[in-house]
């Protein structure tokens, strides 16, 4: 994917947007709905009214991005529609582009090391 990997903070917004919105009216709605600042290098997450499109605003570090998806097939997975802001992991979120379960993916679990013979 182009744009953001590894330990990024991603934020959600639960409750669908105006789509017509470009990056400007999303970075105004971070601040302004998410009380968050859309300069800080977190991935900000909006969706349509419909499931089948989503946008990402983040600052990379040069300048303000915008992504947009739209699936030709079948929906994104969405939490409950209500007033909030959630958070997802860099994988979590990567599932839910390809339009996966994202709830399925879970933050790696530690392995205990194996005990020296001795």
């Amino acid at each position: 994917m182009i744009g953001p990997s590894g330990a990024v903070r991603v934020m959600v917004a639960t409750k669908p947007v105006d789509f017509c919105k470009g990056m400007e009216g999303l970075a105004t709605l971070v601040r302004e709905s998410m009380g968050a600042d859309p300069f800080s290098g977190a991935v900000y997450v909006f969706r349509a009214k419909r499931a089948d499109r989503i946008k990402l605003v983040f600052w990379d570090g040069t300048g303000l991005c915008l992504f947009a998806k739209r699936l030709e097939d079948g929906t994104f997975r969405w939490p409950k529609i209500e007033d909030g802001v959630m958070r997802l992991s860099a994988a979590q979120l990567s599932a839910l582009l390809e339009g996966l379960d994202w709830r399925l993916v879970h933050e790696a679990r530690g392995t205990p090391a194996p005990a020296q013979p001795g």
